[in-house]
C-alpha cells in the first residue's frame, strides 16, 4: 500500500497539517519537529503529492516564459539557461511564443497565464508593447531578460556598451568608412538595435568620424537578411571597407556574401557581429560576446527569489551582465588588406 501523509503524521507523532506545513517548507513549524517529520518522510520513502501540495499552497508549480521567437538561437540559448534553473528547482516551464515565424501576432498571452503559474519571465519584448504592460497588470513575480523597466526584475548586457566597443575595434583598426547592418524598422529586437547603434553612433563621435547613412542597410537579425544587406553595401559606388552587423547571425550572411563576390573577409572588408554564436568561432568571425545561457539563469533565479520571498517584491535594480570582445580573422587593420576596396 501506498504510504500516506496520514502514515508520516502517525510515526512522527504529530497532526497531518504539521506534517505538510513541515514538508513545504511553511513557517510555525519547530526546527526539532521539522527536522523529525523529514526524517521520518525519508524513512518511509515519501513524497508529497505535487497537485495536494499546489492546492494547499494556491501555487502551481509552474513558471511562463513570453518569447517573441522559438527557434533562433539567442532565444533558444535563453531558454536553455532558463530551463536548467527551473528544472533544479522543480519548477515546470510554460512556453508561450508571441509571433508566429510569419509575423503575425498569436493570442495575448496575459489571459492564458491567469491562476496558470506562479511567476513570468519575458524575453526581449520593446518597453512599450502593450502585451507587455498586460503581464505586467497581472502582479506576477516577473522577470526580464534583455530589456529593463523600473521596478521589475530584469538582466540583460549593455547594448549601448556592446555597439561602442565594436565601432571602436574597427576604428582602432584604421577604418574610417564604416557600414553597418542594421536590425529591422520594427520588432522584438528593435530596442537593442537602436542601443547599439547609439553605442556605435557614440564612437564614431569620439574619433571625430563622420556618420556615412548611405553605408546602411537592414538585415532584420537573420542570416538571410544580413547577406542581402551586405549584398547592397557591396554595390554601392564606395563600399565600406568594414561592416558592424548588429548580431553575429546577420554578421553569417555577410561573410557569405563576401565570398560570393570573391573577397575574403578581414583581407578585403572588416566584419564584426555581437552575440558570441556557437558558429562564430568556426567562421572565424570578431565578436562582442554576450553570456546568453547565463542571462536566461539569472533571470531565472532572480524570478525565484521573488517567488520564494514574495512580501519582498521585485528588484528595482536591473543587472548588466558583461561583454567581452573577441578578435578573429574577419578585421584586420587597413594596412593588412589586400587593397581591393580602396580604404
Amino acid at each position: 500500500m501506498a504510504i500516506t501523509i496520514k502514515d508520516v503524521a502517525d510515526a512522527a507523532g504529530v497532526s497531518t497539517a504539521t506534517v505538510s506545513r513541515a514538508l513545504r517548507g511553511l513557517p510555525n513549524v519547530d526546527a526539532l519537529t521539522r527536522e523529525r517529520i523529514l526524517s521520518v518522510a525519508a524513512e518511509l520513502d515519501y513524497v508529497i503529492s505535487p497537485s495536494a501540495s499546489s492546492l494547499a499552497s494556491g501555487r502551481t508549480g509552474s513558471v511562463a516564459v513570453v518569447t517573441p521567437y522559438i527557434a533562433r538561437w539567442y532565444f533558444s540559448t535563453v531558454l536553455s539557461g532558463v530551463e536548467s534553473v527551473l528544472q533544479s528547482a522543480g519548477i515546470d516551464l510554460l512556453l508561450m511564443s508571441v509571433s508566429t515565424p510569419e509575423g503575425a501576432i498569436r493570442l495575448p498571452p496575459a489571459p492564458r497565464l491567469r491562476r496558470r503559474v506562479d511567476g513570468v519571465l519575458v524575453i526581449a519584448l520593446p518597453p512599450g508593447d502593450p502585451q507587455l504592460g498586460d503581464i505586467l497588470a497581472l502582479g506576477l513575480p516577473t522577470s526580464l531578460i534583455g530589456l529593463a523597466l523600473d521596478g521589475v526584475a530584469s538582466v540583460s548586457i549593455d547594448d549601448v556598451a556592446a555597439g561602442r566597443a565594436a565601432a571602436q575595434h574597427l576604428l582602432t583598426l584604421g577604418h574610417r568608412r564604416i557600414g553597418v547592418i542594421r536590425g529591422g524598422l520594427s520588432g522584438a529586437s528593435q530596442t537593442a538595435g537602436q542601443a547599439r547603434y547609439h553605442g556605435f553612433e557614440l564612437a564614431m563621435q569620439e574619433a571625430n568620424v563622420e556618420i556615412d547613412l548611405a553605408l546602411q542597410a537592414h538585415g532584420h537579425f537573420t542570416i538571410e537578411g544580413g547577406e542581402q544587406a551586405m549584398a547592397a553595401l557591396l554595390s554601392l559606388p564606395r563600399p565600406p571597407t568594414a561592416v558592424f552587423a548588429m548580431s553575429d547571425e546577420m554578421a553569417f550572411g555577410a561573410l557569405r556574401a563576401l565570398r560570393r563576390h570573391g573577397l575574403q573577409p578581414g583581407a578585403d572588408v572588416s566584419i564584426i557581429g555581437v552575440d558570441g554564436h556557437d558558429m562564430s568561432e568556426f567562421l572565424d568571425l570578431s565578436t562582442v560576446a554576450q553570456p546568453v545561457a547565463d542571462l536566461g539563469r539569472s533571470a531565472a533565479e532572480a524570478l525565484l527569489v521573488q517567488m520564494r520571498s514574495p512580501a519582498t517584491g521585485p528588484s528595482h535594480r536591473g543587472i548588466h551582465l558583461p561583454t567581452r570582445l573577441i578578435v578573429r580573422g574577419s578585421t584586420r587593420a587597413v594596412g593588412a588588406s589586400t587593397g581591393r576596396l580602396e580604404p
